[in-house]
């Protein structure tokens, strides 16, 4: 029975824990804290407080994988926490388990397209944020180490969704000026994509962009949603997003992906929303002092 550690159990991790448990694999996850921990306690695998920063606490763990995915999550944190999480993190992973193949869940925000373009895994990559060039660099750290990189989208699934929140909060604009593609993936689609990619004779020093198949105008986002929830469509002006993703504009392609095999069960936004993300923000949604 292969074993994998999923480094990160939290809203992605524990959907593609869940993945690997059920395919017959020995799943074992970590978690930052203990009480992320006890939170997924009913698990029908093992879930630990390590914290994957601290180099001794990994170096002292005497079992052994055939697999880690390092998802762990910055939580929005600064260029600092950045490097912490992701290069240390996978630096104290690699020279524990110097002997498993590991794959790491970057980021698209890694490319800085600002026109619109459609990128591929071959496109040019160059942050203008720290956090974005610390990602690079410890995707070049996994890569040289015989690794896979997996640059996700804009995350979202059942009681998350960044979009429907700010449209839900009444809060967010629109700006005609600053309007852009926004790239998103669903989190049982990223699971999928994960495991596919620990499930063949993958070579070594691959990189691939997990993203859904069709990008979508930020604009057209929230018209869709307003339409479709009987809300007021957000107002016009001018954006002050500081987001990390906000000054970008681009369109990611998931082709190289998918001519592997893989096909996202939500392959868009409208789907994904109707099927798996509206109904897990039912209350809210009903609620309109939310």
């Amino acid at each position: 029975m292969p074993r994998i550690l999923i480094a990160g159990c939290g809203y992605v991790g524990q959907a593609t824990a869940d993945l690997f448990h059920a395919a017959g694999w020995s799943v074992e996850g970590w978690t930052q804290s203990a009480e992320s921990a006890a939170k997924v306690a009913a698990k029908p695998y093992p879930v630990y407080e390590v914290d994957i920063t601290d180099e001794a606490r990994v170096s002292a763990y005497a079992g052994v994988f055939d697999a880690i995915i390092h998802c762990a999550s910055s939580g929005g944190g600064d260029a600092d926490t950045y490097r912490q999480i992701y290069l240390n993190g996978a630096r104290n992973l690699l020279d524990r388990f110097d002997g498993s193949r590991i794959l790491f869940t970057s980021s698209t925000s890694v490319y800085a397209q600002r026109d619109g373009s459609w990128v591929t895994e071959e496109s040019q990559t160059k942050p203008a944020r720290e956090t974005g060039r610390i990602l690079l660099e410890t995707e070049e750290f996994v890569l040289g180490h015989r690794g896979i990189v997996a640059r996700l989208a804009g995350i979202y699934g059942p009681g998350r969704s960044a979009l429907l929140s700010k449209l839900l909060s009444g809060e967010e604009i629109i700006d005609p000026t600053n309007d852009r593609f926004v790239n998103q993936i669903h989190r049982d689609d990223i699971a999928a994509a994960l495991f596919l990619l620990l499930n063949r004779p993958s070579p070594a020093r691959e990189t691939y962009n997990v993203v859904d198949d069709q990008p979508i105008l930020q604009s057209e986002c929230y018209r869709w949603l307003a339409e479709k929830l009987n809300r007021p469509v957000p107002s016009l002006g001018r954006s002050t997003s500081t987001s990390k993703r906000g000054a970008n504009n681009k369109r990611v392609s998931n082709a190289k992906l998918r001519g592997i095999g893989w096909k996202p069960r939500y392959p868009s936004f409208a789907e994904a929303m109707e099927k798996s993300i509206l109904p897990s923000f039912a209350e809210f949604i009903s609620n309109p002092s939310h």
